[in-house]
Order: structure tokens, then C-alpha cells, then sequence
């Protein structure tokens, strides 16, 4: 006679606690039916510009905030920098490399690097629009969301929010600063990433290529 052995009850997962139900293409979709759109935003180093140059730049943002028609999210992610691939660089460089003169000015400027990462806190900073899409903008078949399907909402947060992208990076052009649309792959990356703290700029292989849940051993 076999003896059954109990089994545990399910869990939930943290995936449950999570906003995002979908990313496709360039869209994020939340479990509320709401959307968003993301364009990251390259930088400008604010204090090498003279002071003519800093007002006009301060005015031309301000103007181009007072422009927009739409609400937007403006998101600073700053983190420790990873500067492993660098240091791995290096080494490849000194081990490559000839001449003994340039190989010990190269070990002695990979041990400069890392003594400035350790006396001081080396932040990598990002800079975000966060464009939206609310379920209500579909009128009143928007208010009971629980009647929508995924394709349709998804067919309606592109035709909402691309105007609005394009519009965006017009102005952000104007002012001298380039914008990039993150798409699916660099999403999904910035949210692992952002969910996974412990793990600084991990990489990820193609999406597609994932067949089941991407785990980690921390």
C-alpha cells in the first residue's frame, strides 16, 4: 500500500506583487489595463556649461515642460557603478600588451581606478520619461476593466501614447538632448535589474530565448 505524502499548499510568488503583467514591443502593461511608455533620456553635465549656457538651458526645460498636454513621469534611478567589465578590460590590455612601459602604466592606472571606487561611492545615474495610459481614456468601457482584453488595450495605449512619444523627443531635440524609447529587451532588463538590486547590470540573454522564470542564487 503507498502512502501518499502531503503536499504543501502554494505559496504566493513575488511575481504576484508585481504591477507589470505584460511588455510588448515598447509598451508596458499593468494588470490594471493602465500602459506606459518609457524614453530614456541621455545627460548633460549642468556645472561645465557657462552661465549663459546654464540659464538657457534651465529656461529651454522649463519651456518645454509648460509645452506638454499630458501629464508625464520624470524617474532618476542612481546606483552603485559596476566597473568589473572596465577592470576585466584592463587586464586584457596588460596581458596583451608588449611594451613594458605601457603595461606598467597600465597596472598602475587599473590600481588608481580601484582605489577611487573604494575611497569613494562611484554613481552610474539614469534619466526617465514615463509616459501613461489609463484605462479611462477608453471611456466607459474603460471603468469595468475586468470586460477588457490585452490586445485591444494595448491597440488603444499606442495609438494614445506614440503622438505623445514623438512630441516628447521633438522637444527634447530642441533643447539639445537625445532621447531613446526603451523597447521589450531593455525594459525587462531595467526591471530585473531594479528588482534585483543585489545583482549590478546584469545582462540578460534575448527574451525570446527565456523558456521559464529567470531565477538567481543570492
Amino acid at each position: 500500500m503507498s502512502i501518499q505524502k502531503p503536499t504543501s499548499p502554494v505559496k504566493a510568488t513575488t511575481q504576484q506583487f508585481i504591477e507589470i503583467e505584460e511588455i510588448q514591443d515598447d509598451i508596458i502593461l499593468m494588470k490594471d489595463y493602465s500602459a506606459a511608455l518609457v524614453i530614456e533620456v541621455s545627460a548633460v553635465n549642468f556645472w561645465l556649461l557657462s552661465s549663459e549656457e546654464q540659464m538657457s538651458m534651465v529656461y529651454a526645460y522649463a519651456s518645454l515642460l509648460n509645452s506638454l498636454s499630458f501629464p508625464l513621469q520624470i524617474l532618476i534611478l542612481s546606483k552603485k557603478m559596476d566597473i568589473s567589465n572596465y577592470l576585466d578590460y584592463l587586464d586584457q590590455k596588460i596581458n596583451t600588451t608588449t611594451d613594458q612601459l605601457i603595461k606598467t602604466r597600465l597596472q598602475s592606472y587599473k590600481e588608481f581606478i580601484k582605489n577611487i571606487v573604494k575611497k569613494n561611492t562611484v554613481l552610474e545615474k539614469r534619466f526617465f520619461f514615463v509616459i501613461s495610459f489609463s484605462p479611462l481614456e477608453l471611456g466607459i468601457s474603460g471603468v469595468n476593466t475586468s470586460l477588457l482584453k490585452k490586445d485591444y488595450v494595448l491597440s488603444r495605449a499606442k495609438t494614445s501614447l506614440y503622438p505623445k512619444r514623438d512630441h516628447l523627443l521633438r522637444l527634447l531635440a530642441k533643447i539639445g538632448l537625445s532621447g531613446a524609447v526603451l523597447q521589450k529587451q531593455q525594459l525587462v532588463e531595467l526591471f530585473y535589474n531594479l528588482y534585483n538590486p543585489s545583482i549590478t547590470g546584469k545582462p540578460l540573454a534575448p527574451i525570446e530565448s527565456y523558456t521559464d522564470v529567470v531565477l538567481t542564487n543570492n
